[in-house]
């Protein structure tokens, strides 16, 4: 391998731990955004209607504030518009222990679930997309002759049963 193919990808990351609600719950929104880019992320979870967006759209901003904080320090040309979210994960958090009051002097017991959230922007160079187009056509090439095999290889099957009972 060259030493361009292994460059190492610069991540940017943001934490809000201890959320009150549900990793399960938490995730909905962060499923949403996996993968676009920052500004699209941004409207999408300012836009979206669920109680945690805020706290993920906060999460979000700060991880920006990181990239360009970090950039500034150590001299990056980080470019904020290229900046897409790698992952966005909500794990879980220490649950909090509560009691419910039950009948005739008892009580049940239940958990509240925490989460934190973590999410981690990356910058999509221009060099490694670049460098992926090449490649890219021969590996459409591949899957396209594969395609075609299993087609051709599915349209034999029917005719070869067709055939043995037009015989029998």
């Amino acid at each position: 391998m060259s030493k361009k193919a292994v460059e190492k990808v610069r991540e940017f990351r943001a934490e809000a731990k201890f959320q009150r609600t549900s990793p399960q719950k938490a995730k909905l929104v962060l499923d949403t955004i996996k993968g676009m880019r920052v500004e699209q992320a941004l409207n999408t979870v300012h836009f979206s209607t669920k109680r945690i967006a805020p706290v993920v759209e906060k999460a979000l901003r700060s991880a920006i504030q990181n990239a360009t904080y970090l950039s500034q320090e150590q001299g990056l040309d980080v470019d904020v518009d290229n900046l897409y979210v790698r992952t966005a994960v909500a794990n879980d958090a220490p649950r909090m222990k509560r009691i419910r009051p039950a009948p005739m002097g008892r009580a049940f017991r239940y958990q509240r679930r925490l989460a934190h959230i973590v999410i981690a922007l990356a910058e999509k160079s221009s060099a490694s997309s670049a460098a992926a187009n090449p490649a890219a056509p021969a590996a459409v090439k591949r899957v396209a002759a594969k395609k075609a095999a299993k087609k051709a290889a599915a349209k034999k099957a029917p005719a070869k049963k067709a055939a043995k009972k037009s015989a029998k």
